[in-house]
């Protein structure tokens, strides 16, 4: 545009197109990531050598500023999703409330922020059998109403000037049933042995991936997509090179920023989805590395089962939500607080 090239300025020449062959033509050697190079340069390109984009690994890796910034965009968000699930944790089984009204909603809270820019990706609200679809598409012709107890499932995300971020939570509108809390319970565990792992510098998001399965790998069960993936700073919020997958074979690396997002899906009843996002680090020990979690925001503890919990598990869950409270407590109504005191306190076995 006349306004890209105003930017540029005098000192930056940018050729037509139809001058791509004859440029191309004067190049002795061409490195071609065949995974993302477009289609279009096929008929100009004749001899080239296979080789990675060298530009995805370091913009994955975040430097401290990128960090710092990551850790202001979701302190922001996360208050605007702690707000919008007390404003959740209030609604009535008359079917006054629909996935489209719950949906509306996240986005206003979101949008009282003046650095909010709009969704990182279209929201995701399923409500009872809805919940069971991995990446549940509203509209007006299957919105659905809440009017009977059931899980929820909220997975969206935001753009901010400093920041992409990317959650989900299952909530339990009325009272879940033994299975419910059951399978919530299974995809908890798994997201904190994968939020909690220790792991060498060397490993892999494939070898990673077990350790989110195992607990519903143990009753024969399992979820159809991976457990994580980069995400990019106000940009892509989906990101390679890296994730957390049997697919990706990438090492990990200090700054990479990606999801831990364990799930269960049962056909025509319910679906759970933990999500939050977290920055490699360095640990205290040299060679290995950890995750930090930047999403702060309540998990669910009505739903879980806290005989199948271990006690460095229930550590973590109130750990995470000691942070969860101290981090937004001040910026809340006293009505507000008390909830968000009640959704954070401890879960003891």
């Amino acid at each position: 545009t006349d306004t890209v090239r105003a930017h540029l300025g005098e000192d930056v020449t940018i050729p037509p197109f139809s001058k791509l062959e004859e440029a191309i033509a004067t190049l002795p050697n061409i490195q071609l990531d065949e995974t993302s190079c477009p289609a279009a340069l096929e008929p100009y390109i004749k001899q080239y050598k296979h080789a990675p984009d060298p530009c995805l690994l370091p913009k994955a890796c975040k430097n401290e500023t990128e960090q710092a910034a990551i850790r202001n965009a979701h302190e922001r968000d996360g208050l605007a999703l702690t707000r919008f699930l007390i404003w959740l944790s209030t609604i009535k089984l008359d079917g006054s409330v629909s996935e489209l009204d719950i949906s509306a909603k996240l986005d206003a809270f979101r949008a009282e922020h003046t650095d909010y820019l709009g969704h990182s990706f279209p929201n995701i609200v399923g409500f009872g059998a809805h919940s069971a679809s991995i990446h549940t598409i509203l509209n007006e012709d299957t919105n659905q109403v809440i009017d009977k107890p059931g899980m929820v499932l909220i997975d969206s995300g935001g753009q901010y000037l400093d920041g992409t971020t990317d959650v989900t939570r299952t909530i339990c509108i009325g009272d879940p049933t033994e299975e419910m809390k059951h399978h919530y319970t299974l995809v908890l565990k798994g997201h904190i042995a994968m939020s909690s792992a220790l792991f060498p510098s060397s490993a892999t998001g494939a070898q990673l991936d077990t350790l989110a399965r195992q607990f519903l790998w143990s009753e024969g069960k399992d979820y159809a997509h991976g457990t994580g993936h980069g995400v990019g700073l106000y940009g892509d919020v989906h990101e390679g090179p890296c994730g957390l997958s049997p697919r990706v074979q990438e090492k990990l690396k200090p700054g990479m920023l990606l999801s831990i997002e364990p799930g269960y899906y049962q056909t025509g009843d319910f679906g759970i989805r933990i999500e939050n996002l977290v920055l490699v680090k360095e640990s205290d020990i040299e060679g290995f590395l950890r995750f930090d979690p930047v999403t702060m925001a309540p998990i669910d503890t009505r739903l879980i089962d806290t005989s199948l919990m271990s006690a460095a598990e229930l550590e973590w869950l109130n750990t995470y939500h000691m942070a969860v409270y101290d981090t937004h407590a001040e910026q809340l109504s006293e009505m507000e607080r008390a909830v968000l005191a009640r959704m954070t306190a401890p879960v003891y076995p």
